[in-house]
């Protein structure tokens, strides 16, 4: 079976599809790719996307193709509708008429297509979806409970270290997984301590959890659910209701709430994120498509942060601030609610992050977790500098 995950919607889910397909956003414990790929285990996936992602994410077209909406999370009765499609027929959402998966041996280009109604197969049943960026971390624990059912059924956890304390009976924990003197509560929503993950002594938790492969809590960390820390992430001080895809250090004192960071982000000692207005009004966001401010129905929401992107010591974040890729922000005060990629500067002045000189950090970043910067990322990279010039009018 040969699934293709193809992105719409794409510049609602900025800045964060920048650097990767939808697919590849992580929501719960797995990304949404591999949501498909572990419960189709000998499906081929591969993605349908924008032309300067697609060296690093390549398309297989094979005899027959099932062509998957990328923003929509994978469940059981999802995958028994798209084996059930026959050639020619598209699922469709039975209330939106979105597409969900189409069945062609035919090479596709989503952006220019519509197909007929003699096509479509209704699906009925409820699903998950990523519409809007603060999906992510608004359907998170939604999304850790169908993926911890899903890795763990059947399976049984390693033992949890006699000094640690458990309230509740959803823990699962990993092989190689370290946990000591910790306080576990999962009566709120399950923990997952994936593969030689590592939660540190006086830490405090507070389902759900998804702590990925080789993702550390630091001593004492406050975990409040439902919370995702991306694989080789580090976390310590407070973290609420948010998602770090991966790779990423938020190593220190400080509160992170309601909020999403890409990979390869760095949030220096004590920043801190406001992830509610003063005056508690629905917050709005910086919305790349509109060019401008989004109102989202929300009244909680924090910081928004592309990939390479970072903050220096005592950094103070307002309430619904997004960040672009590899933008480098510093300094007293609070900075703008909009700071595009490559900015460099806080509230005070912002100049133009130099490509050459975020490159040399960006390669000294990922050293330190042996991944190379190649010239398939630096591609990707240099494409986003590039196309995000005109916002960086400092």
């Amino acid at each position: 079976m040969n699934l293709i995950l193809f992105d719409q919607n794409r510049q609602n889910l900025l800045p964060f599809t920048y650097t990767r397909p939808i697919a590849e956003f992580r929501c719960g414990i797995l990304t949404l790719a591999e949501k498909w790929s572990t419960r189709l285990k000998e499906a081929t996936v591969s993605y349908l996307t924008e032309d300067y992602l697609s060296a690093k994410y390549s398309t297989k077209f094979d005899a027959l193709n099932y062509y998957v909406n990328g923003s929509i999370l994978a469940n059981n009765n999802l995958v028994e509708a798209l084996k059930s499609l026959k050639e020619g027929e598209l699922l469709v959402d039975a209330a939106t008429n979105k597409a969900l998966v189409y069945c062609t041996s035919d090479q596709l280009d989503f952006k220019n297509f519509t197909p007929s109604e003699t096509q479509k197969v209704v699906f009925q049943e409820s699903y998950l979806s990523i519409e809007n960026i603060w999906d992510i971390f608004a359907k998170n624990g939604t999304a850790i409970e169908e993926d911890y059912q899903l890795l763990t059924e059947g399976r049984t956890s390693q033992a949890l270290d006699e000094t640690c304390t458990h309230i509740g009976n959803r823990l699962f924990i990993e092989e190689g997984a370290k946990v000591q003197a910790a306080i576990l509560n999962s009566t709120s929503g399950p923990i997952y301590i994936g593969k030689n993950a590592e939660v540190m002594e006086g830490s405090v938790v507070r389902g759900g959890l998804a702590l990925c492969e080789g993702a550390v809590l630091k001593l004492s960390t406050k975990i409040y659910g439902p919370t995702t820390v991306g694989p080789h992430s580090k976390v310590g001080g407070e973290v609420n209701n948010s998602v770090i895809f991966g790779y990423s250090n938020k190593g220190h004192d400080g509160f992170l709430g309601n909020s999403i960071l890409g990979e390869w982000c760095n949030l220096g000692a004590d920043t801190n994120v406001s992830n509610l207005k003063n005056n508690y009004a629905e917050i709005k966001l910086w919305n790349f498509e509109k060019m401008g401010f989004k109102p989202t129905g929300l009244q909680f929401c924090g910081l928004m942060m592309g990939d390479h992107s970072k903050s220096g010591i005592n950094t103070m974040f307002n309430t619904a601030t997004v960040v672009g890729v590899s933008a480098n922000i510093y300094g007293g005060g609070f900075p703008r609610n909009f700071i595009p990629s490559y900015a460099w500067g806080g509230s005070e002045k912002w100049v133009t992050f130099r490509f050459e000189k975020a490159m040399e950090v960006a390669e000294k970043v990922m050293e330190r977790r042996s991944v190379q910067l190649d010239e398939t990322e630096k591609s990707i990279l240099k494409h986003v500098f590039e196309e995000t010039t005109n916002q960086r009018n400092f």
